[in-house]
């Protein structure tokens, strides 16, 4: 038996390994996994090449553990390893790759950003392990190796007695380290970590019932026998051409992936490019809804069929972290910090190749299947405009397919609908005003004031429409959008001829500040304005500009626009021409005119939502009185 001592400068980097990763010691078990997969891998290419002169056969990878021993085993059938290159590879590259990883690191501290500790590889054993064995035999015709180690850098080096090709990693777990002894445990790991590794998994085995035999009685049970319990899916679908794959099939991928998730996807988008970079995956529509705060970190990040982390934040531009799915790329960068990982060039083509395949797809459902696109329109537009608020090149593509609903149901592209409304709804600066409401119910009036003057009205209801429509004010030229309920009807869309009033200046500076006196606790602002005489005699508005605002800074921009909390502001419109209002100016006496204008105050809170509580609970006992 031979000894030696590993020629490291960190005279005990073991305890070094283990405190700097502590947090994230689980994934000792996906390194020794992709070490063997590699063996495993390797002797494929060296069979098929000619240069190993063996049966390949169909490998597996096992993983045992012996709690009654304290053992975690790892059995390999791949290319083995000889004295020679167990010294090579494990006492001098793994260790100094040991050291140096652990020297750009350790004064990073523990949270340092790193998404991925690739390249970790077979020292990360020593995580868990206070002696780590290796027993190893080459496909090359030379005796088998046993390497021992106890966590500090003396070794011993002795024969084996192993007669078939692969290696056997043994770890004695350490005391802090029993959890990993549990079988739940480890499967956990294996499920998270190497659930679509290219190579079959053993752990354990499982029973699996068999037909029955022909003429078998009802009762008599199905003959059953133990197989091995394979955990992995070496085939995912992202692994495979798209042309082979029917819809089942990635239904069936998108259930492996979210067992627990009972709706299907909407559609799924299949990723595949070899140049510049290389990224294979599969992205999946669910159906969204307007919270924002939608749970995100759904896309899961591979390399080479080994899950790293399911924080894409940097990779997958930000509008896409709502989607569910699967990336995989040995190209993305990830012993890195995340602002390295946003600054770098080939993360930069990432993402903007998924963006233009993702605008790609949706702008071919819409050519393809207007009503089908149609009808998922509510339960894709917050990904869609989102994107198109934050990037720029899908915002150029998304302008072609992002739809408009109207509150009769009618969807229309922005061209379709500049077309529809150009004629009726261009106000006289020559400007398009589009009306929009948020929600129907709510401005119910507004909305029918609007469609008696043959008005569209659109119906925007998803958070981010403040911010989207600022950007297509600034986008596009001479238009403008107005709530519905932001003012009168003819004041939204202002045509040349304004109507003429039937009070003189005299009798409307009166009546406003009688209308003022009663009202000024209420924080009104109180516009006279010649309407037609059908229109209401009281109507509260709130103006465009201060309410989008407000509704902005809710969704995330009161930062960007450094308003504070904003109050609600209101306007009173006083229609001048309505003969209620004329009966309030000429009402003679200080207590009916009182009573008159608080009750159409009051209507027209009802008619915007705002008479609430112990307001409304007057109004209705004084509507009463007045009906009796």
């Amino acid at each position: 038996m031979a000894t030696g001592k590993i020629n490291v400068s960190v005279e005990n980097i073991f305890p070094l390994i283990k405190k700097f990763l502590y947090s994230d010691h689980e994934i000792f078990l996906r390194e020794l996994i992709s070490n063997a997969t590699d063996a495993t891998l390797k002797l494929k290419h060296l069979t098929s090449i000619g240069e190993a002169k063996v049966e390949y056969g169909n490998p597996i990878i096992e993983v045992k553990v012996d709690k009654d021993n304290k053992r975690i085993h790892i059995l390999d059938q791949g290319i083995g390893m000889t004295e020679e290159e167990v010294k090579k590879y494990i006492n001098e590259v793994a260790f100094s790759g040991a050291e140096e990883f652990l020297d750009k690191y350790k004064d990073a501290g523990k949270d340092a950003g790193i998404i991925g500790h690739f390249g970790l590889g077979f020292y990360s054993a020593f995580m868990v392990a206070e002696k780590v064995e290796i027993i190893t035999k080459s496909f090359k015709d030379e005796p088998a190796v046993h390497w021992t180690c106890d966590g500090s850098p003396e070794f011993s080096i002795e024969p084996a007695d192993k007669t078939e090709r692969g290696t056997e990693i043994i770890l004695h777990v350490a005391e802090d380290s029993t959890e990993f002894l549990e079988e739940a445990k480890i499967r956990e790991l294996l499920i998270k970590y190497n659930k679509f590794m290219p190579i079959p998994i053993k752990f354990g085995t499982r029973t699996e019932t068999l037909p029955k035999p022909e003429g078998a009685k009802e009762d008599e049970p199905a003959p059953t026998k133990e197989v091995d319990n394979i955990v992995n899916n070496p085939e995912p679908a992202w692994t495979k051409q798209p042309a082979d794959l029917t819809d089942e099939h990635y239904k069936k991928f998108y259930r492996e992936l979210y067992p627990m998730q009972f709706e299907e996807p909407l559609f799924h988008i299949h990723l595949n490019v070899d140049y510049p970079f290389n990224l294979t995956g599969i992205l999946y529509f669910p159906k969204l809804t307007n919270d924002l705060n939608i749970q995100k970190d759904k896309i899961q990040l591979y390399q080479n069929q080994v899950f790293v982390t399911d924080n894409v934040e940097g990779i997958v531009p930000e509008f896409l972290t709502m989607l569910r799915g699967v990336i995989d790329s040995p190209d993305i960068p990830l012993n890195v910090s995340r602002s390295y990982l946003q600054a770098d060039g080939a993360v930069k083509k990432i993402s903007s190749y998924i963006t233009r395949k993702v605008a790609d797809k949706l702008s071919s459902l819409f050519k393809n299947n207007r009503e089908d696109f149609e009808q998922k329109w509510n339960d894709i537009k917050v990904v869609i405009e989102y994107g198109m608020l934050t990037e720029e090149k899908f915002f150029e593509k998304a302008d072609k397919f992002a739809l408009y609903p109207t509150v009769d149901g009618n969807f229309y592209t922005f061209e379709e609908l500049e077309a529809k409304i150009k004629d009726n709804q261009t106000d006289k600066d020559d400007k398009l005003v589009i009306l929009y409401a948020s929600d129907e119910e709510a401005q119910h009036s507004y909305i029918e004031a609007a469609k008696a003057k043959g008005y569209e009205v659109l119906l925007l209801d998803s958070p981010i429409v403040p911010h989207l429509l600022q950007k297509l004010e600034t986008t596009k030229e001479k238009i403008s959008f107005a709530r519905v309920d932001a003012d009168h009807i003819d004041n939204l869309i202002k045509k040349e001829d304004t109507a003429i009033s039937k009070l003189s200046d005299e009798e409307k500076d009166k009546l406003k500040s009688e209308i003022e006196e009663v009202v000024k606790e209420k924080g009104y602002t109180i516009q006279m304005e010649a309407m037609d005489s059908s229109a209401s005699p009281f109507i509260i508005t709130e103006p465009e500009f201060m309410r989008r605002m407000k509704d902005m800074q809710r969704t995330g921009g009161g930062g960007m626009f450094g308003m504070g909390n904003m109050p609600d502001m209101y306007n009173l419109i006083v229609n001048t021409n309505h003969e209620l209002v004329s009966e309030i100016l000429n009402t003679k006496t200080a207590k009916k005119r009182e009573r008159l204008i608080n009750q159409s105050l009051d209507l027209a809170r009802l008619s915007k939502g705002l008479l609430k509580g112990e307001e409304l609970t007057k109004f209705i006992a004084r509507s009463y009185e007045m009906i009796k």
